[in-house]
């Protein structure tokens, strides 16, 4: 994809979203990295529904390892691997609390230290929480990359640093947000809705379905 077509295909993108958000439900910094954590291998609907009751009680590192992991295992139970996770957010929760004073660090390598945070997660936290303009390459985004010619790549990381080096300074503060949701709704992985899509001319995928 041209340098000028990149630049129209988040500029179409962001006339439908201007101001696009994460649809995992969060109240601070802390509730947003558990959500993230809870949210691999699973939906952000299904994470939302035990979140809901779950961050009603809990919003603070402090209040989870009060909660405990086997209660805390009863609130997320709907989630694929939550024994795992709950584990991991009882030791991401401790380690706040050991190291950071109860807050979230601002910083990738603090973040990737935490049980449970990958490189995706800590992009996620900090574009969401702090505003950086980081992209977290999940499926949706790794196929709207390759499916388009945006970035291609044959991983995630190498998907990731192709749009940080292909996307303008001026689209990357949502990037990470236009190219999830496009991929979730319009841009799917068994059968693209190129019809209802927004950027067909710009896009390289030679298999579209105009109808």
């Amino acid at each position: 994809m041209k340098k000028t077509d990149i630049d129209e295909f988040y500029r179409r993108l962001s006339e439908l979203n201007p101001e696009p958000e994460t649809e995992l439900q969060w109240k601070n910094e802390y509730t947003l990295l558990v959500a993230v954590v809870l949210s691999a291998q699973a939906t952000d609907v299904g994470v939302n529904k035990a979140t809901g009751p779950l961050f009603k009680v809990v919003d603070s590192p402090q209040k989870m390892v009060k909660l405990g992991e086997t209660k805390l295992r009863d609130y997320i139970k709907t989630i694929g691997l939550f024994n795992t996770k709950a584990k991991n957010v009882i030791g991401l929760s401790h380690m706040l609390i050991e190291h950071h004073g109860g807050q979230v660090p601002q910083s990738r390598d603090a973040l990737e230290a935490l049980p449970g945070v990958g490189r995706k997660t800590a992009n996620v936290v900090l574009n969401v929480a702090f505003g950086e303009p980081t992209i977290a390459v999940d499926t949706h985004i790794f196929r709207v990359s390759n499916r388009t010619g945006l970035a291609p790549g044959k991983t995630p990381l190498e998907v990731e640093k192709g749009l940080e080096k292909r996307t303008p300074d001026a689209w990357k503060g949502h990037a990470h947000h236009w190219l999830i949701l496009h991929g979730r709704y319009v841009c799917k992985a068994r059968k693209p809705m190129c019809g209802d899509c927004t950027v067909p001319d710009l896009c390289d995928y030679k298999a579209k379905e105009m109808g």
